[in-house]
């Protein structure tokens, strides 16, 4: 039986984890939330996921901090990382990429299709 991508969204708005849980959920996915890097990190020792969605400004560890623990580009380099953000400031952006993401998204533009859409292309990606 084939591995059902595992996703790991790190929100702090909880109303937006638990809509984004609800949709990825619904479509069939296996879903983890943390509300900040720190319990991100955490989570990610017991299972790696294969895509997680990251808000970039977060209390306790910013999505950067996160990144920047996590080290995507040495030590985890099977994990898709997305940024999902309100903020669009190119300056946390280019950090975010320097640091290991691979993908912006900009949250107000994202429906629940589009977040569908966005882990379907990055499955494909991986295969």
């Amino acid at each position: 039986m084939k591995k059902q991508p595992s996703i790991l969204i790190i929100e702090d708005d909880a109303a937006l984890n638990q809509a984004y849980v609800t949709i990825l959920s619904t479509a069939g996915y296996r879903v983890r939330t943390a509300f900040n890097g720190k319990e991100a990190l955490i989570l990610t020792t017991q299972e790696e996921p294969d895509i997680i969605f990251l808000d970039l400004r977060m209390p306790t560890l910013d999505g950067v901090g996160f990144l920047k623990a996590y080290k995507p580009k040495t030590q985890h380099k099977n994990v898709e990382i997305i940024v999902f953000s309100n903020y669009d400031l190119q300056q946390e952006i280019d950090e975010a990429y320097e640091f290991g993401a691979q993908r912006y998204v900009l949250k107000a533009r994202a429906s629940p299709k589009e977040l569908i859409r966005i882990v379907e292309d990055s499955i494909a990606i991986k295969k």
